[in-house]
């Protein structure tokens, strides 16, 4: 608290400045590789899965590019095939019958 004091004062000293954005420039790469990490990747699969190149989710960097992404996402045919659901299988009549008779 004491250092935010001082470095909210009017006569800032040049070396608290430098040292703070020192700081601040180590960890804003670290903050922008995670945000990237937890944009990007939830769509890379979302494209994978839906049948589209997964380069898709790049789309976020560019303004505008995510929404953009969003909608095509909605409103195009996904090329994937559902999974067959299991059919009913019937069960054999009960009593067994007999075999039919040979056709001459």
């Amino acid at each position: 608290m004491y250092n935010l004091a001082l470095f909210l004062q009017d006569s800032a000293d040049p070396a608290q400045i430098q040292r703070a954005m020192l700081a601040m420039f180590a960890i804003l790469p670290i903050i922008f590789l995670v945000a990237t990490f937890i944009i990007v990747l939830p769509f890379w699969f979302i494209c994978k899965k839906a049948g589209f190149s997964p380069w898709l989710s790049l789309l976020n960097f560019i303004p505008m590019g995510g929404l953009v992404l969003v909608y095509v996402l909605a409103f195009a045919d996904w090329r994937v095939v559902p999974a067959p659901v299991p059919g009913w299988t019937p069960q054999p009549p009960y009593p067994p019958q007999p075999p039919l008779p040979p056709q001459v």
